[in-house]
């Protein structure tokens, strides 16, 4: 019979506690999810979380800002993303994400898979939501 491999959760530090039962991230074995991350700047003792900036760059690049801090924790990094799970509020953002997800990683070895979908379930004022599946090794 195999060894039963532990299950960590994440939360790093410039995130706040999750409000329900979820973590941030979760690791297992070789194996990282990061969870749903939005544009949401580092965590501030006693405040709410608080999107950046009105517009999809700025919360663009803190959302994926966010989901390199829960890599980081997992022991993981953007080149071992397998997956990139991308939530926008509104298809006029296709273009303009895309040309912001094409600087950020322009300097990846070998591109991730990714998905990019609409949906129209997140907070007011939240733009984006990124999730990852990351495997390490």
């Amino acid at each position: 019979m195999s060894e039963k491999l532990a299950k960590t959760a994440l939360t790093p530090a410039t995130h706040t506690t999750p409000p329900a039962k979820f973590s941030h991230g979760v690791r297992k074995g070789n194996i990282l999810q990061v969870a749903g991350q939005v544009g949401f700047g580092p965590a501030a003792e006693g405040a709410a979380p608080t999107p950046v900036g009105p517009g999809l760059r700025e919360q663009t690049l803190q959302t994926l800002v966010n989901v390199a801090a829960v890599l980081t924790e997992g022991g993981a990094g953007w080149e071992d993303a397998m997956m990139i799970r991308v939530y926008l509020t509104d298809t006029a953002h296709f273009a303009e994400f895309n040309e912001i997800y094409n600087e950020y990683f322009a300097s990846l070895q070998e591109a991730p898979a990714a998905r990019t979908t609409v949906y129209v379930g997140l907070p007011a004022g939240l733009l984006v939501e990124i999730d990852a599946l990351a495997v390490l090794g």
